[in-house]
């Protein structure tokens, strides 16, 4: 019976999907899209990519090793089954954790000489001179690493765990879709059970600006700025907008499904907004190259490392020797009011997210407001 046979409508934003996938070109990497007001996935990009119909044609013996041989990855879907650490976006979390729990607001400020000793190790700033005295918005729009390390020290890595597993870390987003990985949120218990060591309260240094052992998928944090931007309501991320048999009934049509509620005051999301829109609209903001005329764009960069931490961490613009180059992340949400869409970009050894995601980020966002407009001037 024809009328049987039911057919998937996409929610995927097909001239914004192709946008992506050019603007990742040849990086190793993803790109997500979702609205925020919805949970709908406008967009997710996985780049390398690879010919699907091989798989139905068939292909060779060499063209198979090649693909499960490349280091890049082309046959994962990194959008989703790619784990990293958040690196600088996971600020976000730490922010708000901060403000709800007393730790922080609006007004402390704490001294940043570039550095901070703790135990027998001295903890960098990526900025190595310093930041000098910074309150929270400075903190964040600079990303200030001393800022918030002093922040990870009063918080603990316990209650950091529970307000990113609240922000939807942790855990699968619920995505229609197989294999979705769960990133990783440690413990101090998570620790002594898996490796069988107590957790060293050095290590919530890394953690509170999202090293040490974080990781998360791009949908994930896509789905957290989502969050952030739109108030503080959680959705489950939709790929599929409607279910019809070929004759047109619809089976299934998609409502926005609610799956939690940030677990922050108005007031202090506020807060950390103001702190995303700085980090791209003033002029010492990691992102302030990436700002887009007309559009109101709020965002955080992140650089995470590959290898251990090093001395010269996270969103400085130095440039490094070692040959294992950091990971670049930007996630931001546009426009500043009831925004209509959230990015989370990640290129592997892109370096700085501020240079080198960003500008993927904010180029899906101004395409997508503008109507799918073409870039004019230069």
């Amino acid at each position: 019976d024809a009328a049987g046979i039911a057919r998937k409508c996409a929610v995927i934003d097909q001239a914004l999907q192709r946008t992506a996938e050019t603007l990742l070109g040849e990086h190793a990497g993803a790109a997500v899209a979702v609205d925020p007001a919805t949970g709908q996935v406008l967009a997710m990009a996985s780049s390398p990519s690879f010919d699907q119909n091989a798989f139905i044609s068939g292909m060779s013996h060499e063209v198979w090793n090649t693909l499960i041989s490349d280091p890049r990855r082309p046959l994962e879907n990194k959008a989703i089954q790619a784990e990293y650490p958040p690196a600088s976006t996971y600020k976000i979390i730490s922010a708000a954790a901060g403000l709800e729990e007393g730790v922080i607001d609006e007004n402390t400020a704490f001294f940043c000489p570039g550095f901070l000793k703790f135990g027998n190790r001295t903890y960098r700033c990526w900025k190595r001179w310093g930041h000098g005295e910074v309150s929270l918005l400075q903190a964040m729009s600079e990303s200030c690493d001393v800022y918030f390390y002093k922040v990870g020290q009063e918080l603990g890595v316990d209650r950091l765990a529970w307000y990113a597993k609240a922000f939807g870390l942790g855990e699968p987003t619920g995505v229609d879709l197989a294999h979705e990985a769960a990133g990783l949120i440690p413990t101090a218990q998570w620790k002594k059970r898996r490796i069988g060591e107590s957790w060293h309260a050095g290590e919530t240094l890394s953690v509170v600006i999202g090293q040490g052992f974080n990781l998360a998928t791009p949908l994930q944090m896509a789905m957290v700025v989502a969050a952030v931007g739109n108030g503080g309501t959680r959705f489950r991320p939709q790929l599929v907008q409607t279910i019809r048999t070929a004759d047109g009934n619809i089976l299934y049509e998609s409502q926005p499904e609610v799956v939690g509620k940030l677990p922050v005051s108005d007031k202090n999301l506020e807060l950390v907004r103001q702190g995303l829109f700085k980090t791209v609209n003033h002029r010492h903001g990691t992102a302030w190259r990436s700002r887009l005329d007309g559009m109101a764009m709020a965002g955080k960069t992140g650089t995470a490392q590959v290898v251990g931490r090093k001395e010269d961490d996270t969103d400085g613009d130095e440039e490094k020797e070692d040959p294992l180059k950091d990971h670049a992340w930007f996630v931001a949400y546009a426009p500043l009011t009831d925004p209509r869409i959230a990015v989370s970009v990640i290129v592997e050894h892109g370096e700085h997210g501020s240079s080198t995601a960003a500008p993927i980020a904010a180029e899906m966002i101004r395409f997508y407001l503008s109507g799918g407009q073409p870039k004019t001037g230069s």
